[in-house]
């Protein structure tokens, strides 16, 4: 695994389009964007090819990354999460009205992603549960299921500046159990 610093040089050279550079973060950052893609879409046709279209994303926007702003690998992630929810989003829009399929496809993941799916769960949930319960509550249902501001902010019954304040302060807080 390279280090953060390395990492955040990747970018900034595939910012440059640098194909080699492009093609090692590829090779260092594609497992993990993976997991995050099959954890939110549960489906690992769908993760492979949100995988694609994230890295895709990557190249189009390097330019905008900051080392200021978020490791370079918590850029990544935040790409993927997002292109994810948009998928989720999408598809209960294309569903909402057609009937349910009279068989359905096992999508359960390998037992290697499985294995690699608990252990960075379980970092995750520990560090939600230091959390305040409805921070967590609110920070889950936006970033797993995919829950708009105004969707939260009116299941809480607060303003949607204080819920994004709320999720904006919670990601810091996790970010910093995580990076332990």
């Amino acid at each position: 695994m390279l280090t953060a610093q390395a990492l955040a040089d990747l970018v900034a050279r595939t910012a440059l389009r640098d194909r080699s550079a492009f093609a090692d973060l590829y090779q260092h950052a594609s497992a993990k964007l993976f997991g995050v893609l099959l954890r939110i879409l549960k489906d690992r046709a769908e993760a492979e090819d949100a995988l694609q279209e994230v890295f895709i994303r990557v190249w189009q926007k390097a330019h905008g990354y900051s080392s200021d702003r978020a490791s370079a690998m918590t850029w990544m992630i935040t790409i993927a999460r997002n292109h994810a929810i948009d998928r989720l989003r999408q598809r209960r829009e294309v569903t909402s009205g057609l009937d349910a399929a009279e068989t359905v496809a096992d999508s359960a993941p390998t037992p290697e992603a499985e294995a690699i799916a608990t252990s960075e769960r379980a970092r995750i949930d520990t560090c939600l549960d230091e959390l305040e319960a409805d921070k967590a509550g609110a920070v889950r249902s936006a970033y797993i299921e995919g829950w708009s501001y105004q969707e939260l902010a009116d299941r809480y019954s607060v303003p949607v500046n204080t819920m994004r304040t709320w999720l904006r302060r919670s990601l810091l807080k996790l970010r910093d159990c995580l990076s332990l």
